[in-house]
């Protein structure tokens, strides 16, 4: 795996996974392949991005995603700012217009959002000059995650991943996880299915590009892949589950499903994990498990994209300087 340095990024953004194409994933994923180097040496820094400037303004709460961008720009030497609604100025009533607004006066070069509506960062980034990533808007994308687990399959699939077939389990309706996944997984020619309960089913799942379960047992058969969701209790409406023990016991993933899966499948999981609800103990622990596999690639992947974007409009963007 190696990133061609002369390569040319074309976005100011990163929004959704569908506005990269296929010589541009792999790019992404080349360049993390070569930062994951980095975050196995005994010092874990370089003077990559150097006076550039990330703003980490989660606005909804997160501990991987904030803390993985964060060690990403450390990791490059960039200066990173964290900010949260809870100590903004939005609890005193500010819009958020006028609060990325006052950001970009202070010129910083990558603004990560995480938001709560649906389309939060695509109103931000047509409102400032710097670059804009998307690390989860409501229901909608969360297009890193979506890249990290890429990366991750990619390091048990290769490149071979047309013919691949993954099962996404559990509670798809509310997961913008799920509907990244399957926009980036099936453009790379993955068979992805869905199995849940129907309440907990996208209401347009008629438009995706999957096979639809209810029962686990007959899903995963034959798959390449499992990626358990998190069961999203705090998004729900009442009434949607309820039985959370019913739920376990027909759909939380365990060592015996993946017997019924084609030899060598393994099983994802974007977390928190709820061990015992979503999938079993013994699984979370398991070689077969990449869940912290997922973790690692994190890293990796946000350092390759905070790169890319914070370094499109310099004039010499080798990647050298990196080794």
């Amino acid at each position: 795996m190696h990133s061609d340095t002369r390569f040319i990024w074309r976005h100011k953004d990163l929004l959704d996974v569908d506005q990269l194409n296929r010589q541009e994933l792999f790019h992404l994923l080349d360049l993390a392949a070569s930062f994951q180097e980095i975050n196995t040496r005994p010092v874990k820094k370089v003077p990559t991005l150097k006076g550039k400037s990330v703003i980490l303004f989660f606005a909804e709460a997160s501990t991987r995603t904030k803390t993985s961008f964060d060690i990403a720009g450390k990791r490059l030497s960039a200066d990173t700012f964290g900010l949260a609604a809870s100590g903004s100025s939005i609890q005193k009533g500010e819009t958020l217009k006028d609060t990325v607004l006052t950001l970009q006066a202070m010129n910083p070069d990558v603004i990560v959002l995480r938001h709560c509506s649906s389309g939060a960062p695509h109103f931000v980034a047509e409102r400032v000059r710097c670059s804009v990533i998307n690390a989860g808007d409501g229901w909608h994308a969360h297009p890193t995650q979506a890249l990290l687990d890429c990366y991750s399959l990619r390091r048990i699939w290769g490149d071979a991943f047309a013919g691949k077939t993954l099962l996404i389990l559990g509670d798809a309706a509310h997961s913008r996880v799920a509907r990244s996944n399957v926009l980036l997984l099936s453009s790379l020619g993955v068979k992805v299915r869905l199995c849940a309960p129907r309440t907990l089913l996208p209401s347009a799942v008629a438009n995706w590009p999957v096979e639809v379960f209810s029962d686990l047992n007959q899903a995963v058969r034959d798959v390449d892949a499992v990626m358990a969701l998190r069961l999203q209790l705090e998004r729900q409406q009442a009434g949607l589950l309820p039985d959370l023990r019913e739920y376990a016991r027909r759909y939380c993933l365990g060592l015996h499903h993946l017997q019924l899966a084609r030899p060598g499948a393994h099983a994802l999981h974007p977390g928190p994990v709820n061990r015992g609800l979503e999938i079993a103990d013994d699984l979370v622990d398991d070689p077969l498990s990449l869940i912290l596999d997922q973790v690692s690639a994190g890293v990796a992947v946000r350092m390759a994209l905070l790169y890319l974007l914070a370094t499109r409009n310099d004039a010499h963007t080798d990647t050298g300087e990196r080794a």
